[in-house]
């Protein structure tokens, strides 16, 4: 009777080993699918690739030069650069990244409106800006664009600027954004905003290391994703089920209007 008993505790000791093993062999396969070094995640017909948060071994990690925020970024460590009139009552938030395929189709799909409801007073944004893409697929293109963006917002030429970029968002695989030439002979198309001020800025990557405090910023939120889109705290773009239309938008700034 004793060497059964002694048979079926073996048995036990041996089953929980195995489910242990199984266990951590799971997680193990887990951890390497979330180190993947780039990650993609279908948004839904006609919704884009967005960029996801991947490991963070892949962002490089030269060094840069003091923190020099923007003129007129706001927010807690200055991350954020605000558009439109304080005053309005709907408050657009975007995190997004230059590189970033999704965020272009965001952008260029909403823009008109985005500026029109600026215009009118009402909605304003609130831009948070990320290098998701280069930390994914290597590069420079969404730092130095996002540095010179930054360039351009001390000209007070972020918006048109920012717009530029995104018409001339080059393919996700194309670090065209990565050659400060480029970025320079677009601003050319800026009225005002090629000056020698802008140019040293843009060379000199005066802002990479806000633009890297911003990214850092963003990885300390719950978000995993550009664009993340929020109207007055909740998110508002991306899902397949409830798709976002230039009308619902005008729709809920103009329920945000009434209070």
């Amino acid at each position: 009777m004793s060497q059964k008993n002694s048979d079926g505790k073996r048995s036990a000791r041996e089953r929980l080993q195995e489910q242990r093993q199984r266990e951590e062999a799971r997680s193990r396969r887990r951890r390497t699918l979330i180190a993947a070094a780039a990650v993609v995640a279908v948004l839904g017909a006609g919704a884009g690739i967005a960029a996801v948060v991947a490991s963070s071994g892949g962002e490089k990690k030269e060094a840069a030069g003091p923190l020099v925020a923007p003129q007129g970024a706001t927010g807690k460590d200055s991350v954020t650069i605000p558009v439109g009139k304080p005053a309005a009552k709907a408050t657009l938030v975007v995190y997004e990244d230059f590189r970033c395929p999704a965020c272009a189709q965001f952008e260029n799909g909403f823009r008109d409106t985005v500026n029109q409801l600026e215009q009118k007073g009402e909605l304003k944004a609130e831009y948070h800006i990320v290098t998701l893409i280069d930390a994914n697929l290597g590069g420079s293109g969404s730092l130095n664009a996002a540095n010179a963006a930054a360039c351009a917002q001390d000209g007070g030429k972020f918006s048109a600027y920012h717009d530029l970029l995104y018409k001339n968002q080059p393919p996700e695989t194309d670090d065209a954004f990565g050659k400060k030439a480029r970025l320079l002979e677009l601003a050319g198309q800026v009225p005002g905003l090629d000056t020698p001020a802008f140019r040293t800025c843009v060379d000199d990557g005066t802002h990479d290391s806000w633009v890297k405090k911003s990214h850092e910023a963003f990885g300390k939120t719950s978000y995993r994703a550009t664009p993340t889109v929020l109207l007055n705290g909740k998110s508002i773009y991306g899902d397949p089920a409830n798709p976002l239309t230039p009308d619902k938008l005008r729709q809920m700034v103009a329920e945000a209007a009434k209070g």
